[in-house]
């Protein structure tokens, strides 16, 4: 398994290439594209939220607690909340994952469990897809690909750090396979993540076809006509 500085190089050096493709060769803003860098980097964090060390988990969800109210201001601003409202909503939130969530992921996960998976990939994806509600597509899907990039970055690592080097042999050691995997030994764990994963999955194909009446109202700032102010003859 790597080590925990060794998962922080890597995945802020990938952070940084990811940011830069995506300003440079794709005509990106610069600060979106430094958003998709450092979430690149701050989710290979993820997958060592199950680790029996209680430090990815402390600064994960402190960070989380701090960061996902921010993502949320849009969303809760399509509701017509009141400034008031909305402090108090942000505020539920950050104490819920920074105190609540925290306490009950230690209790049901196990390491090297369902999260250390590739369906748990897609699930950290997805939720920066359908957190991030934006208008626009292709910058929601450009951060959800930089948390599961900077995810998959910690599964690979882990993987090849399970090849032990003895002279000219190789051999695995007891963690082989337990990263990049498609269900664990547990039919109740695999099942969870998949039922999450099919959920999430169905809540974004509902915000891609425009179905979600939270749309925000700052999505288009164009003027609306109604048909009876046309000026006559203008023949539409």
């Amino acid at each position: 398994m790597a080590s925990y500085r060794g998962h922080l190089t890597f995945s802020t050096a990938l952070g940084a290439a990811y940011g830069a493709l995506a300003c440079w060769h794709f005509g990106m803003d610069w600060p979106t594209a430094a958003l998709g860098g450092a979430l690149t980097a701050v989710t290979r964090l993820l997958p060592d939220l199950d680790s029996d060390s209680g430090v990815p988990v402390r600064e994960l969800f402190g960070l989380a607690a701090a960061t996902v109210p921010f993502l949320l201001l849009r969303r809760l601003d399509a509701h017509g909340l009141s400034m008031e409202q909305m402090i108090l909503v942000l505020g539920g939130v950050y104490a819920i994952i920074r105190y609540g969530l925290s306490a009950f992921f230690k209790r049901i996960t196990v390491h090297r469990g369902m999260f250390h998976s590739i369906p748990a990939m897609g699930i950290a994806g997805l939720i920066v897809f359908l957190l991030y509600h934006n208008p626009e597509l292709r910058l929601r899907l450009y951060l959800a690909g930089g948390a599961m990039l900077g995810f998959l970055s910690h599964l690979i690592l882990d993987e090849l750090c399970s090849v032990d080097i003895a002279g000219a042999t190789l051999k695995l050691n007891k963690y082989a396979g337990s990263a990049l995997k498609l269900w664990s030994v547990s039919t109740l764990a695999t099942l969870t993540t998949y039922g999450v994963f099919a959920g999430l999955s169905y809540l974004a194909m509902l915000e891609v076809e425009g179905r979600n009446v939270a749309w925000p109202r700052w999505q288009s700032h164009s003027l609306q006509i109604n048909p009876r102010d046309r000026p006559a003859g203008s023949g539409k």
